[in-house]
Formats: structure tokens, C-alpha cells, sequence
């Protein structure tokens, strides 16, 4: 028995050593940021109830509801949990969808994950910092990306440059 013991666990460890390494996950500077420790009922003192809606429980505001969809003066979006610029004014463009949309954002400061939560398979994107939902990434943009960030204006701010 002892034999067969050792047998297995050798076989194990060297199955074991012999696997692929995982990639590591991309450290994110924002990990520590005193965003992540705001509790809801913080949050919901913070926000409006629409915007608690759409940063902190995943929502949607109806489309065409935002000024933000209209604004075309030059400056910074930024996320309106914790004011992180996300996207140049200079990314914007009319996607005719009845959201803010923009082909590039400023990379460091959003994070990704797979949604499937409305029955179909997404890319979502949140506020690296206080991880605020800010929207969905589609492929259907404009060049030079071909990529569309479909943003919920209720979820943002507007600094004029």
C-alpha cells in the first residue's frame, strides 16, 4: 500500500509541476483605494437614487435620458462614483443608441468582466477605482478601434477643458 501511495503522489507532483502556470492577474493600482471600502448605505447618501442604481447594483437608465448623450464641448468624463477621468471628449461620437458612447477610454482606469447576466454574453466595464458599472463594450465602433463603450450618462461627469 505504501507503495502505491508514494506511486500516486509522485505522479501528482509531477503532474502538477508540468501544468501551464496561470497567468497572474493584473495588479490594479486602485486595489486599496478608500472607494472599495465605501459601504452601500455610504453610497446611497453620496449618489441619487437613480445613480445608486446604475453605479453600485448594475443598472440601466433609460436611453435618450441624459445630457451627457448631447455633450459635445471638449473635456473629461469622468466616473461620477469617485470622479476618475475615464474617457477624452475628443473619444466621443454619436452611436444613435441613446447613450454616451466613446471608442477608446482611458485604460488604466476601467476593469472588465464577462455579463451574462441579461441572457446574453457582454463585456462589462466599471470605474477601476471605486468600481462603479459604468456600461457594456461592444465591437461595433468606430474606427480607429472599432469598439463602442456604451456608458450610462447618469454615470458620469463633465469637466470642461
Amino acid at each position: 500500500m505504501m507503495i502505491s501511495s508514494r506511486r500516486a503522489w509522485l505522479l501528482g507532483s509531477l503532474a502538477l509541476a508540468m501544468a501551464p502556470m496561470p497567468a497572474l492577474a493584473q495588479t490594479n493600482r486602485y486595489a486599496s483605494a478608500p472607494e472599495r471600502r465605501i459601504t452601500d448605505a455610504q453610497w446611497r447618501r453620496r449618489l441619487s437614487a437613480d445613480a445608486f442604481a446604475v453605479l453600485r447594483q448594475s443598472g440601466t437608465e433609460r436611453p435618450y435620458t441624459s445630457a451627457l448623450t448631447d455633450e459635445h464641448r471638449s473635456g473629461v468624463f469622468a466616473c461620477a462614483g469617485c470622479r476618475l477621468p475615464l474617457f477624452r471628449s475628443a473619444w466621443k461620437f454619436e452611436s444613435h443608441t441613446g447613450w454616451p458612447s466613446f471608442y477608446r477610454a482611458i485604460d488604466a482606469n476601467i476593469t472588465t468582466r464577462v455579463d451574462r447576466s441579461a441572457g446574453m454574453t457582454r463585456t462589462e466595464y466599471r470605474c477601476a477605482r471605486c468600481l462603479g458599472h459604468q456600461g457594456h463594450l461592444f465591437n461595433d465602433g468606430p474606427e480607429p478601434t472599432g469598439l463602442r463603450y456604451c456608458n450610462n450618462g447618469i454615470a458620469l461627469t463633465f469637466t470642461r477643458t
